[in-house]
């Protein structure tokens, strides 16, 4: 009698051990995931949303038994999805560039990658930024909100100077066009963009790093730390299997 009752004992914590872990998956399917078109980390190809961002979320949320697929994920220009993630609730927005500057507007899950944002330029121009100050001699381009557009404010240039742009594709436009001489943006995804407008690359050139970081998912400040905590123990897990480097493999 006594041994069937210590079995029954451990029974019944194995299994109160195990429902937090799925009551808190099931809460993870709760959070709305929102993003913009940022390839190669999250854009729509074909009507379907993929990107190294987006296939290590999924990869994650697999892990943890959440049912989240890429169809679920919503897309926005990056000033609304940014406002959406400040306000909440139970936002998650990626791929966001952490700074010291964000740092206390969300939580932080990641890094997804390393991430460096520049300022681009047509070869032909022949522009040499060797310090800040340098940049407010040009029309620069940036995305609203952008980390590209806080880092040259936070340079020091005037907001006329800036023309804010809601699609990074009218960007590349306007850079290969001179009507602006400066983008402010992260160097993978300009590129992407530039070749998109059938421009070449080789007609452009990184002429002064902004900064260099990661890209993270920031979660809006009321979600709770246990469910952050489940997301980026998952992460980790993908990242130690191997399966991350696949990933990246199919975009880099």
């Amino acid at each position: 009698m006594r041994k069937f009752s210590l079995v029954k004992v451990v029974s019944c914590i194995a299994i109160s051990l195990f429902i937090p872990l799925k009551a808190s998956a099931s809460e993870l399917d709760q959070l709305t995931y929102i993003t913009e078109s940022y390839p190669p980390y999250n854009f729509k190809s074909k009507g379907k949303l993929k990107g190294i961002a987006v296939d290590l979320l999924l990869a994650a949320t697999k892990k943890t038994s959440s049912s989240l697929t890429a169809k679920e994920i919503r897309v926005f220009p990056w000033p609304r999805a940014y406002k959406m993630a400040e306000t909440g609730p139970d936002i998650v927005l990626f791929s966001t560039t952490r700074t010291d500057e964000r740092e206390p507007k969300f939580n932080w899950v990641g890094p997804i990658v390393p991430t460096r944002i520049v300022l681009l330029a047509k070869k032909s121009n022949s522009i040499v930024i060797s310090s800040p100050n340098d940049i407010k001699k040009y029309v620069i381009g940036a995305i609203t909100d952008d980390i590209g557009d806080q880092l040259v404010q936070k340079a020091g240039v005037k907001s006329s100077s800036i023309k804010h742009i809601t699609k990074a594709e009218s960007l590349a436009k306007m850079l290969g066009a001179d009507r602006i001489k400066l983008w402010a943006y992260e160097e993978n995804v300009a590129r992407w963009f530039i070749k998109k407008e059938g421009l070449n690359n080789d007609d452009f050139e990184a002429v002064y790093t902004l900064k260099e970081s990661d890209l993270y998912y920031s979660f809006s400040k009321d979600i709770s730390k246990d469910r952050q905590q489940l997301l980026q123990k998952a992460i980790d897990d993908v990242k130690a299997s191997g399966e991350f480097e696949k990933i990246k493999a199919n975009y880099l």
